[in-house]
């Protein structure tokens, strides 16, 4: 309950306090809500060469405890805040414990005004903030139930921002762009091109990419560009480039997905390799505490155990490209008990023994597990699981392409998480981008491409090194 002191009430001298521990989400509250992006306060390496901002930024901050503590406790519902006169002493840092109090100075009784001095202590009780408040005290008494406020949760994307920040000191991977003959997939390649993550190689009808570019306001003077006549001749003429290694990586454009694969796994002139193509979804969600690659979730429909032994390889790799050192996979399924009549916990089973064996290598695999299970340890605790998978899975290995598919964009719809997608199992890296992709997917995505080039690129000088040692 909250109960207010009308202006009759008040007795000069009177005074309440409120304490509140300061929180960087308290900042990026405050920064959310005020527009007030200033990196003196978001930044504390910055606010530290900083100081006159970092005093008067968190300082703001407890000056709105002193208006917590007016509106909710003295004089409490009802008040009408004139005005105040604040001076900031002294710094506020994350973890500092800041008290407000206000003390009644002075009345007025003709308008019901009165004026407090306020002061905000921190935890070695030194002044942070002084100064005084003027209000409008109620006249009518008011005793109700606290409001409940909104739980508020931050949505943040700086997962995919350090992702990209991994290819700062890399080149820009040469790419053959295929059929970039609308706005999304032509905006796409420019726009990793100046990111400086690919160096695009534009194939399809030349005078309708330079048409797009004109009407979309995009330079295309630094790009190499091959005229095909239509998106068929482009998958060839991509994958060919790719073949040949004047490409690292290959970029889907407006194109089909199968045409473009067709392509690609000819067995004669595609970029097949003994792996089993399969994509991967790099999903950032906001309640996650790590990176979540979910495979398969866009090229093979129903795989068979074999198929999901390349998938998970695929995975595991590119994983410690990200720089997982040890990958943790689950391997999803409706229950965690092997059960005879759902052939995905039968292929779980098996899964985890051909990793026993050395014929899955590099990271660790439990299964079958109930997404819960998966991602919650709490939950495979409830359930008796002894693992270390739960809770700390860095790959979810899906039973099938629906329910990958579902559980990606379930992911990006309902939990606001960040996606970034490539085809891995070919000579080069293979981006499928969509027209409904934000520019931060596409970025992503070809971040990638752009990190698992360069892995392959240090594999191959280093198989070239050994055998010229032998």
């Amino acid at each position: 309950m909250i109960e207010n002191l009308t202006f009759d009430e008040i007795e000069i001298g009177r005074s309440a306090s409120l304490s509140r521990r300061l929180t960087m989400s308290d900042i990026e509250l405050f920064a959310t809500v005020s527009g007030d992006i200033n990196p003196a306060h978001l930044d504390e390496e910055y606010a530290a060469d900083s100081l006159f901002h970092k005093v008067i930024g968190h300082g703001m901050w407890s000056g709105a405890l002193i208006s917590a503590v007016l509106g909710t406790l003295l004089p409490g519902p009802g008040t009408i805040y004139l005005g105040q006169d604040l001076r900031f002493r002294r710094p506020v840092g994350v973890g500092d414990i800041i008290t407000a109090t206000v003390t009644a100075r002075d009345k007025t009784a003709e308008r019901n005004v009165v004026v407090f001095d306020c002061v905000c202590v921190n935890q070695d009780g030194k002044e942070v903030v002084t100064g005084t408040a003027e209000v409008i005290a109620p006249t009518k008494k008011v005793r109700r139930a606290a409001h409940e406020l909104p739980q508020v949760q931050f949505l943040r994307h700086d997962k995919h921002e350090l992702l990209l920040k991994k290819c700062d000191s890399l080149p820009p991977v040469p790419t053959a762009v295929v059929h970039p003959c609308d706005e999304s997939s032509l905006k796409g390649a420019v726009e990793a091109a100046e990111a400086n993550l690919i160096q695009p190689v534009l194939v399809g009808p030349e005078a309708k990419i330079r048409s797009l570019a004109d009407a979309f306001g995009l330079n295309l003077a630094s790009y190499r560009i091959i005229d095909v006549p239509h998106s068929h001749a482009a998958a060839e003429a991509g994958v060919a480039l790719a073949r040949s290694g004047e490409v690292e990586a290959v970029m889907k454009g407006s194109l089909h997905t199968d045409e473009l694969m067709g392509e690609v796994v000819r067995k004669e002139t595609g970029l097949r390799t003994g792996r089993r193509l399969s994509h991967v979804f790099v999903m950032n969600v906001t309640t996650y505490p790590r990176p979540l690659l979910i495979t398969d979730a866009a090229i093979n429909i129903y795989p068979t155990l074999e198929d999901k032994v390349h998938i998970v390889q695929n995975a595991i790799d590119l994983a410690k490209v990200l720089g997982v050192d040890v990958p943790k996979v689950a391997i999803l399924s409706a229950v965690e008990t092997v059960n005879p009549k759902i052939a995905s916990t039968l292929e779980a089973a098996a899964l985890c023994k051909m990793a026993d064996r050395g014929q899955i290598t590099g990271g660790i695999l439990d299964g079958p597990l109930a997404f819960d299970n998966a991602i919650s340890a709490e939950a495979a605790r409830t359930k008796g699981i002894v693992s270390p998978v739960p809770g700390e899975a860095d790959i979810l290995l899906v039973p099938d392409l629906e329910a990958g598919n579902m559980l990606a964009k379930q992911l990006s719809f309902l939990a606001n998480a960040d996606a970034a997608g490539i085809v891995l199992g070919a000579r080069v890296p293979i981006i499928l981008t969509s027209r409904a992709d934000t520019v931060r997917t596409r970025l992503a995505s070809c971040a990638l491409a752009t990190l698992m080039a360069a892995a392959r690129r240090r594999g191959a000088a280093t198989a070239a090194a050994a055998a010229a040692a032998e």
